[in-house]
Parts: structure tokens; sequence; C-alpha cells
């Protein structure tokens, strides 16, 4: 039996993982196929891409849809379960935004772009 000592545990079970939380985001905002997910991550190679994916599919968060049209077309999207973290990840988004923008104070550092 797995034990977890208080919720966030279990949630970052789940959403933890470099890549998760923005992969995450990505695909609540539309981006949902393989391709445009690395477009948008340049960083992220297409082996994690397919892990942290089927991981997600597996905790029940995404759900992979296959169109049966060649060249092969996957789409990923929130299931009901899912859409339960959109606020935990909007509040995520816009802490690190209000963050960037207090280091941009004393640093350089810039946001990319606004979800």
């Amino acid at each position: 039996m797995k034990k977890y000592h208080i919720g966030i545990e279990a949630t970052m079970d789940v959403i933890s993982g470099k890549w998760k939380p923005l992969l995450l985001c990505f695909i609540q905002t539309g981006v949902n196929r393989n391709s445009t997910l690395l477009a948008a991550i340049p960083e992220l190679s297409q082996k994690v891409l397919s892990e942290q994916l089927s991981q997600l599919v597996h905790d029940g968060i995404l759900e992979r849809v296959s169109f049966p049209v060649v060249p092969p077309h996957v789409e990923y999207h929130l299931t009901d379960y899912g859409q339960s973290l959109t606020s935990i990840l909007m509040e995520l988004c816009h802490w690190g935004e209000g963050h960037v923008e207090r280091l941009s104070q004393t640093e350089a550092v810039e946001l990319e772009t606004n979800l």
C-alpha cells in the first residue's frame, strides 16, 4: 500500500516531472499533438515527451485519441478528471508570472509566453 504524508504529495506524484506541468498547460490551451508540443517546448525530446504523455494517460489525466489516417494522427486531451487540475495549474502559471516579474527587477530573466 502506498502512503502519502499529505495531499500535495499525492498531487505531485501525478504532476511532478520537468515537463508534465508544461504539457498539461499547453494541452489545456489546445496544443495537443506531438509535433505542436515539441514545437512549443524545443528542449523536450520525443522520447521524454512520449514517456510523460504515457504516464499522464496511465494516471487518467489525459486521453489519447488516435485517428485512422496516414500519416498517423494522435491528439491528447484532458479527461474530466484531468480538468480538475486546471485551476491548480493556472494558479501555478500566475504565480510563476509574478515570480518572473519580481526576478526581472534584479536579474536578466524573461517569460516567453503567458497562458
